[in-house]
């Protein structure tokens, strides 16, 4: 994360604040997703099943895909200055493209869409997240994404 004076934020609203490494979604990620969510469909676990379906393969868990927002977008972005901690604030909306194939790189492209001052040194901003396949046109999905910045803590 970048830190960047209260004054500069508004600036770089619209405007990309970067693009992550590539991610491979392997079948062991996609089973240990489906095993922690208990979302066992053979489209996911079964790769003889999954050769009979339009995909040819297993597919990750859309939610397995936005899941991994946190880890890709972990040093995308941008903070203001003082900041002691930050919240994932929840999304806004989320859009599932394109499902992500068994061994597909993925990774995030994040644009600021906005930025918000709380109060009592909270920031909350607004990203678009867009889940990008490696060689792939359609993304795996878009999402708008909050996180609440705190410059100091209350007492």
């Amino acid at each position: 994360m970048q830190t960047v004076p209260v004054d500069r934020i508004p600036a770089l609203i619209g405007q990309e604040l970067g693009v992550s490494d590539w991610l491979i979604v392997d079948q062991n990620r996609i089973n240990a997703f489906a095993d922690a969510t208990l979302d066992h469909q053979f489209i996911h676990v079964d790769p003889e099943a999954a050769r009979m379906t339009p995909w040819g393969s297993t597919i990750a868990h859309g939610f397995l895909t936005l899941s991994l927002i946190p880890y890709l977008t972990r040093e995308i972005g941008i903070v203001p200055e003082g900041t002691v901690m930050v919240i994932n604030y929840g999304t806004d909306k989320v859009r599932f493209l394109e499902p992500v194939k068994v061994g597909s790189p993925v990774r995030a492209r994040v644009v600021l869409a906005d930025a918000t001052a709380k109060g009592s040194g909270r920031f909350l901003f607004k990203s678009k997240v867009t889940i990008e396949i490696k060689d792939n046109e359609k993304p795996a999905l878009v999402a708008e994404t909050l996180m609440l910045s705190v410059t100091e803590v209350p007492t």
